[in-house]
């Protein structure tokens, strides 16, 4: 199997999970809607812990992954999220070894 999945978690600003969703339905939201590479996409807000976004993405492989952060419009993104985000994101890579569907 050669898909490529990641893991991201993201701290927002005490308050702020909201405005790092506007942003991200903003850049990423219709970029991964669009890209025949991006098999499988879930924004969550974790039910814990209220500042905290949870997301899991899954490329067709590696490449696919780069491709889409080496986008134009991946810098203004980041510059975008800065304003509502605590820290850089928590970034987890995996190699699926099994996957349901």
């Amino acid at each position: 199997m050669t898909n490529f999945a990641l893991f991201v978690r993201h701290k927002s600003k005490p308050g702020q999970r909201d405005k790092v969703r506007e942003v991200w339905e903003q850049y990423v939201k219709p970029r991964a809607a669009s890209n025949a590479d991006h098999l499988a996409y879930y924004f969550c807000y974790d039910e814990n812990q209220a500042d905290t976004i949870c997301v899991f993405q899954m490329f067709t492989d590696k490449q696919a992954y780069e491709d889409f952060l080496a986008g134009d419009w991946y810098p203004e993104y980041l510059d975008a999220v800065s304003e509502f985000v605590l820290e850089a994101p928590t970034l987890n890579t995996a190699n699926p070894i099994w996957i349901k569907g």
